[in-house]
């Protein structure tokens, strides 16, 4: 079945056609969030109605940043990056636009069922996926099935509370959780905060053999440790999948595990650790077999 598929995320929309598990005529056009949740909806068709040579796809998997509602296929909640974002009907729109069945899902949930069918979870039934970049986000796989608790909100990680001293939820409700220390954000702003320069990771893996940058480096895997400890503990995962473009570097994966195994319970050991397999194409492989399980 020839599915089209985005992956709508605050800086590009990913798009693709994609039959069997495989992606071809794959394209990013950058979003331009600032300009609003139907500015994306605009763009989204524009997207989808340039696959001229594509119009016998038939259906839409769509991928996209936000808390989702995959059964009305609506965006319950979005931060800022794209304003007026939350509560989209993103099925009814595209339905109405394009005439075919259309499938929504979060873009780190669309990530781990792509991992789940196509990845590194292609042989665990029990994991957990985390993803690590602007912020921290994840995803809960049990008995095989993505865990999408009682309002379809399951598997936000990055608001795990690790640092309860400096928790200022009336000033803001991510403070003291997760992905304000174990982001690739907060990798980047440590290091800027002894060089100025270093304003990117690549910038930052290119001077990894100076013994201030390792430190720094070490102490932001031991915070990643923190929060893996407490979801290891909660939910007993066969595997624990680490995802996002940070992952790449071996010396992290490497560390992680290193650093994770003495921290935790024996009883809990043997679960293993995998480097996500799909990249930036996850999203848009899980795109394409939403529904599927219908």
């Amino acid at each position: 079945m020839k599915t089209m598929v985005l992956d709508i995320g605050g800086t590009a929309i990913k798009s693709a056609v994609a039959e069997n598990g495989v992606l071809s005529d794959i394209r990013e056009t950058p979003t331009q969030a600032s300009l609003g949740g139907e500015h994306v909806m605009a763009l989204a068709k524009e997207i989808i109605a340039s696959y001229k040579e594509h119009w016998d796809f038939a259906r839409i998997g769509i991928s996209t940043a936000g808390q989702v509602d995959p059964e009305k296929g609506s965006i319950i909640y979005a931060n800022h990056n794209i304003p007026g974002y939350t509560g989209t009907p993103i099925r009814a729109i595209m339905e109405e636009a394009f005439h075919v069945p259309v499938y929504v899902e979060n873009d780190v949930n669309a990530a781990a069922i792509g991992e789940a069918h196509f990845g590194a979870g292609r042989r665990e039934r029990d994991f957990v996926c985390l993803t690590y970049g602007t912020g921290v986000g994840g995803a809960v796989f049990t008995d095989g099935k993505l865990y999408h608790g009682s309002s379809f909100s399951a598997g936000e990680l990055g608001a795990l509370i690790v640092h309860p001293e400096f928790r200022r939820p009336e000033e803001d409700m991510y403070s003291g959780c997760y992905e304000k220390y174990a982001s690739t954000t907060a990798l980047v702003a440590r290091a800027m905060e002894y060089d100025p320069s270093i304003t990117n990771g690549k910038l930052l893996f290119a001077r990894i053999e100076e013994k201030e940058i390792q430190l720094i480096v070490d102490q932001w895997i031991q915070e990643i440790v923190y929060g893996l400890v407490s979801i290891i503990h909660l939910l007993n995962p066969s595997c624990i999948i680490l995802g996002g473009g940070i992952m790449e570097q071996p010396y992290i994966p490497a560390q992680i595990e290193k650093q994770l195994m003495s921290a935790i319970m024996p009883s809990f050991r043997g679960l293993t650790i995998k480097k996500a397999e799909l990249g930036n194409q996850a999203g848009m492989l899980g795109a394409s077999i939403l529904g599927d399980e219908d």
